[in-house]
């Protein structure tokens, strides 16, 4: 009888989670929460759902696309799911350097939108499946930042069913340079800008002023302290570049304990022509901004036996570029781009929470295990 008055608590208290618009969770007897493995926050019934993959080392995937989820949700009634990478020996704590696991990724098989910022996964193929599935089904795709680089299979003892997703894909057929080179348009090349001196301010050409993308979007607004990526020009396969990035130096001192390294949407200095080696290992002049790289466009993509669909891709996304409103507003806009809907004239872009992003950057095991960064943790910072 005691057992049926806790089943009957807990069956309460996952409907009173649901109809709030919180993660599902279930309660044991003892009172305490079974693990979290993902996210989910309810909204409209009428309106589309959007699953947001994380998974990168460095640029805190973890906390940028909970806030950009919240963002969707509280603001604009989407349904979001965001999944996260978790070593599976212990579940429903993040670990960004653990590369072969994201549950939950069974979120895409109805879902009208994928968002995704991960970085050079191995995910198994029973996993990666759902991915090819939807990506088979022609639904719109909306990349950031590592995007580009998604995953990676190294060759090894067991063998991937879908190793032409990586990033050094080099076999001769429309897969090669992987899943970001034919569903994104670009892979992984190299930082164009220098990395944690160089930020990024946004630049909407004369040509793209127009697009929907930037409805409600001030000049200038659009930045973060993430630098330029290279992007091999001119862009093929269709992709229409939409945004330009300009490399900026900083102005003040470099501050390793700021966020954003002491760099400010405010910095005017333009970045300086610098010396690199090229492809053939001749060093050459590079003008940082001249021309300055595409840091968004859009395309279509289509796989073998799979329909057509629509892409937004850019290569900002760090969780502290989510400070700035220009680049918050530019992802919700795709949002609605990517799912054929009506940009709004300025869409809602209030921060949800206590918003205090982390400075990115690679941390090593030891770091994650003591830190031991609980799902459920991130559920209520958004709260």
């Amino acid at each position: 009888m005691k057992l049926f008055k806790y089943l009957i608590a807990a069956l309460f208290l996952i409907h009173q989670c649901d109809i709030q618009g919180s993660p599902s969770m279930a309660v044991t007897p003892s009172g305490q929460d079974l693990t979290m493995e993902w996210l989910h926050w309810k909204g409209n019934p009428e309106k589309a759902k959007i699953v947001l993959i994380s998974g990168d080392e460095e640029y805190r995937s973890e906390e940028a696309l909970v806030q950009l989820a919240k963002i969707l949700n509280v603001n604009h009634g989407f349904n979001c799911t965001v999944l996260f990478a978790q070593n599976p020996n212990y579940p429903g704590i993040v670990n960004p350097n653990y590369q072969n696991n994201i549950p939950g990724l069974v979120a895409l098989t109805d879902a009208d939108l994928m968002i995704i910022l991960t970085r050079f996964r191995a995910l198994p193929d029973v996993q990666m499946r759902y991915i090819d599935d939807y990506l088979k089904s022609g639904k719109p795709v909306l990349g950031m930042r590592t995007a580009t680089h998604a995953f990676k299979f190294d060759m090894g003892p067991i063998k991937s069913s879908y190793a032409h997703y990586g990033n050094y894909y080099k076999e001769n057929n429309v897969w090669q340079g992987g899943f970001g080179k034919l569903i994104l348009g670009e892979k992984w090349i190299a930082h164009h800008g220098a990395h944690g001196q160089q930020s990024t301010l946004g630049v909407v050409p004369k040509t793209s002023r127009d697009h929907p993308v930037f409805k409600g979007i001030l000049p200038g607004s659009i930045w973060g302290a993430t630098d330029v990526y290279a992007i091999r020009l001119p862009m093929v396969n269709d992709a229409l570049p939409l945004l330009l990035g300009q490399v900026t130096e900083r102005n003040g001192p470099y501050d390793k304990l700021d966020p954003f390294f002491g760099m400010r949407p405010s910095d005017s200095k333009l970045g300086a022509i610098v010396k690199r080696k090229n492809e053939l290992g001749d060093t050459v002049s590079i003008d940082l901004n001249g021309p300055m790289m595409p840091i968004a466009w859009i395309k279509n993509y289509q796989i073998p036996k799979g329909k057509q669909g629509r892409v937004f891709a850019t290569t900002m996304g760090a969780s502290t570029d989510l400070v700035a409103e220009g680049t918050r507003r530019m992802l919700v806009n795709a949002a609605y781009w990517c799912l054929g809907l009506k940009v709004p004239e300025k869409s809602k872009v209030d921060l949800i929470g206590n918003y205090q992003p982390s400075q990115y950057g690679f941390f090593d095991d030891a770091y994650w295990k003591d830190r031991a960064l609980k799902i459920s943790e991130l559920y209520k910072l958004m709260d």
